[in-house]
C-alpha cells in the first residue's frame, strides 16, 4: 500500500461475500457518549432537525441512552413495547449516552477521534444544499471544522456537536465532483 493506498484490485480481492446469514443486518445505530444531555438534545434535535426515538434510562447503572435518527414522530408506535422494536429496526440511527453527573464534572470530556491518537472520525449528514445548511449553522453559532469553500474539497463541511464530534454535512449531488 505504501504511499498509493489501496489499488482497485486489492480493493476487490479483500472484500468478500458475506455469509447467506449476514443478508438481512443492517447498520442500526452509532453511539457516542455525552456529557450533557441536554446541550447534545438540542443540537441533535435543533441544528440537525432528528427525532427523539426513545429514552431508555438504566438507574442503577447510572446512564440513560437517546436514540435519535430522522423519522416522522408521527410515526413513532405509542405503545412502549412497540416503540422498541420499532426504534431498534430503524436504520442509522444516533445512540447518544449519558453518565449520569458528567454534566457536572468539569474535568470529564470525551475524545473525539480526531487528535492523537486517532481513531473514530465522524457522523456524515446529508442535506439537500450544504451552503444553505451551511449558513442556518453559522446563525446558529455552531462551531465548524471545516467550512464548504474552505481547503481542497469543495461543497462539503464538517461541524462540530456540543462535544467536539465531528458532522460532515454533504449533499450527494455534490459528492462525484468531490471525490473525482
Amino acid at each position: 500500500m505504501g504511499d498509493t493506498g489501496l489499488s482497485d484490485e486489492a480493493v476487490a480481492a479483500a472484500c468478500k461475500n458475506g455469509d447467506p446469514l449476514t443478508k438481512d443486518f443492517m447498520m442500526q445505530q452509532t453511539m457516542l457518549r455525552v456529557k450533557d444531555p441536554v446541550k447534545s438534545l438540542d443540537f441533535y434535535t435543533r441544528i440537525l432537525g432528528m427525532t427523539l426515538l426513545q429514552k431508555f434510562d438504566f438507574p442503577s447503572m447510572r446512564f440513560t441512552l437517546f436514540f435519535l435518527g430522522y423519522e416522522d414522530k408521527k410515526e413513532i408506535p405509542a405503545d412502549v413495547k412497540e416503540r422498541t422494536a420499532w426504534t431498534f429496526s430503524r436504520r442509522a440511527t444516533v445512540e447518544l449516552t449519558h453518565n449520569w453527573g458528567s454534566e457536572s464534572d468539569d474535568s470529564q470530556s470525551y475524545h473525539n477521534g480526531n487528535s492523537d491518537p486517532r481513531g473514530f472520525g465522524h457522523l456524515g449528514i446529508a442535506v439537500p444544499d450544504v451552503y444553505a445548511a451551511c449558513k442556518m449553522f453559522e446563525e446558529q453559532g455552531v462551531t465548524f471544522v471545516k467550512k464548504p469553500d474552505d481547503g481542497k474539497m469543495k461543497g462539503l463541511a464538517f461541524i462540530q456537536d456540543p462535544d467536539g464530534y465531528w458532522i460532515e454535512i454533504l449533499s450527494p449531488n455534490n459528492m462525484v465532483s468531490i471525490t473525482s
